[in-house]
Order: structure tokens, then sequence, then C-alpha cells
């Protein structure tokens, strides 16, 4: 968890909606069914969507200073108003109010970056991210080292386009160790769309697991007139999050996407490691690697750190260098967290 004041996740999860108390056995049952029904329901779409067509033109790794700063390494981790976009059921573990504004380059063959702002508040966050891409190749087959050799020796920037997306995210606990939550969003392009996003997060003590699929709905929408298609797409990921606490603290993080995604530097599959070190509340460090472990064999390696400049107020960096021109990049934010 980022330099913050010590907010416990289990004080954040009491927040969300959640059905106790009931006096009649009746209802407790019909409870129990609907709880098991619904964890049921979301583990069956995960499980169907790992199996759906690639995906296009979008990674997990487009938003999120801090994730990127861990490698990409933070569906199990989501603490902070970023988990409108990594998992939306990260929203019932972080502070009582966060907010982020950031900005990140990406320094591919194309003029990829992203802007985004987000807040979370008790058991809600809101969100909005224009997130500029490249097109991918009209050739799926052709290979990175070619698409380097054709695009980088003629100094040809790929093409790119703008996708704008609207979110609200709402989550509920479902007894005292799963989350399981949803980001309702409007994505727009030359049209605009619903689609929806999921995601669930079981915590126990500092360990915590997790699953996440986005884009549900799956829309088709053309940019430019050039059909863009957000196909499904799902990641796991495991972490080790003790509660802050104490002079120093570590958060380690490790993820796999299940489904492949289409960009302009080929296709990517993820494989990532990170860590957060928190040097007590104004100081933090990050560091992260990630491998893409589809088609050409491709490496990327992050950095980042976090400096208190007030109470509450955060500026967050990160660099990622390495093979993979889908990631490589730089970005900053402003974050607020109480």
């Amino acid at each position: 968890m980022s330099p913050v004041p010590a907010l416990k996740g289990h004080h954040r999860q009491q927040r969300f909606a959640t059905t106790k108390d009931t006096k009649d056995t009746k209802v407790k049952s019909r409870l129990v069914v609907n709880r098991r029904t619904y964890s049921a329901v979301l583990g069956a779409a995960c499980l169907t969507l790992a199996a759906s067509s690639p995906a296009r033109a979008q990674l997990y790794e487009s938003v999120g200073i801090r994730a990127q700063g861990m490698g990409g390494a933070f569906v199990a981790v989501a603490d902070d108003s970023s988990s409108t976009w990594w998992n939306p059921a990260g929203l019932a573990t972080g502070a009582y109010f966060s907010a982020i504004v950031e900005h990140r380059t990406g320094q591919g063959r194309s003029d990829e970056g992203t802007f985004g702002v987000s807040l979370a508040v008790p058991s809600l966050g809101l969100s909005y991210y224009r997130v500029r891409m490249g097109i991918p190749s009209a050739n799926p087959t052709e290979s990175t080292s070619a698409r380097r050799q054709d695009q980088g020796t003629a100094g040809i920037r790929t093409p790119s386009f703008v996708l704008r997306q609207f979110g609200a995210t709402v989550g509920q606990s479902l007894g005292e160790y799963l989350v399981i939550a949803s980001t309702l969003k409007l994505v727009r392009a030359d049209q605009t769309r619903g689609d929806l996003d999921v995601g669930a997060m079981v915590r126990v003590g500092s360990a915590r697991f997790a699953i996440t699929a986005k884009h549900v709905v799956a829309p088709d929408l053309t940019a430019d007139g050039n059909p863009v298609t957000l196909d499904r797409q799902v990641r796991v990921g495991a972490a080790y999050a003790p509660a802050a606490g104490g002079s120093v603290s570590v958060i380690a993080a490790v993820d796999a996407d299940l489904t492949t995604t289409r960009m302009a530097a080929g296709d990517e599959r993820h494989l990532a490691g990170g860590a957060e070190l928190h040097v007590g509340r104004r100081v933090g460090l990050r560091g992260g690697v990630s491998i893409n472990t589809i088609a050409d064999l491709r490496r990327s390696f992050s950095g980042g750190a976090s400096a208190g400049i007030a109470s509450g107020f955060y500026i967050d960096a990160q660099m990622t260098r390495g093979d993979d021109d889908a990631k490589k990049g730089w970005g900053f934010d402003l974050r607020v967290t109480f």
C-alpha cells in the first residue's frame, strides 16, 4: 500500500452494503443461496471470458502510475482510486477517500498516452480516462521483429486513435473475506457504447487473491472510421499486502493474463511481478518485471517512486523500459488519500 495513513482494509469493507443480522431462518438461507449464486455466476463468467478470442487495442497497463511502477502486478493490490480500472473489488481495501489525476506518455511507435481522473469514496468510485492507442497491424501473424523493421527503420509512426471511458464503480462484501464489484462504463470513440468490468478479491490476513474481467459486453466501435474491437480480457493476481504500520513495510504481487491482447506492438499476454516499499508515510519505492509470454518474448522493467508533499497529498512517478513497446513510457500523478 502506498505511504498513506494507516487505514485498515477491514474497516473499509464494513462500509460496503452487506446483508447481515437477519432474524428469520428462511431469510438467512435465502441470502446464503444468493451469495453462492452470485459467486458461482462471477466465476463461470470469468472462466468463459478466459476462453474468448484475443482482445485488441487496450492493456491493463494503460492506466495507473503505481501499478505500472510495479510492473503491472496490481489486480490483487488495487487499493487506491485506480481500482476503478484495475479491479473494482479493490475499492473495499483502500483509504476512506482517494483521488488521482494522472498522465502517462508511451514511447513506442505511436502517440500512445493516457490522461485520467478518478476518485473513490465509501462504496462508490467514479472515473474518466482518455486513452490514445495505436491501431494493431492488419496482419495478426506478422512478427514483432518484422513490424520493427518495417516501421522503425522507415521512421513511420503507427496510426492511433482516442478512446474515452466514463465509469461508475460499486461493490458488495460477501462475508468477511470476499468482495465482488463492477464498473459500469460508457466507452466513446466515433460512437458511445455501454460496457462492464467485473472483479472479485479474497483477503485472508495479509494475503490477497483476485480475478478481474474487462469489457464483458465487448462493444464494437469505430475510431476515425477504423473498426475497434474491445474484446474481453481476464487477469488473475495474488499479493502479500500487510496493513500499513511501522517505519518500513513491503507489498509484493504477481499478475497473469488469461487472455491475449492484440496491440500495435504485437500480441500481448503478460506475466508480471512487482513490489512496493514504504519508508515512513512520505516515501515509497517500486519496481517490477513483466514478460510477454506469447509470440516474440519481450521483457519490460519498471521503477517508480512516491513523495509526500503534504499530509494526504502525494506525487507518484514511474518509468518503464525494455523490449516491449506496448509498455514503454513514463508517467506521473497527483494522488490524494485520507
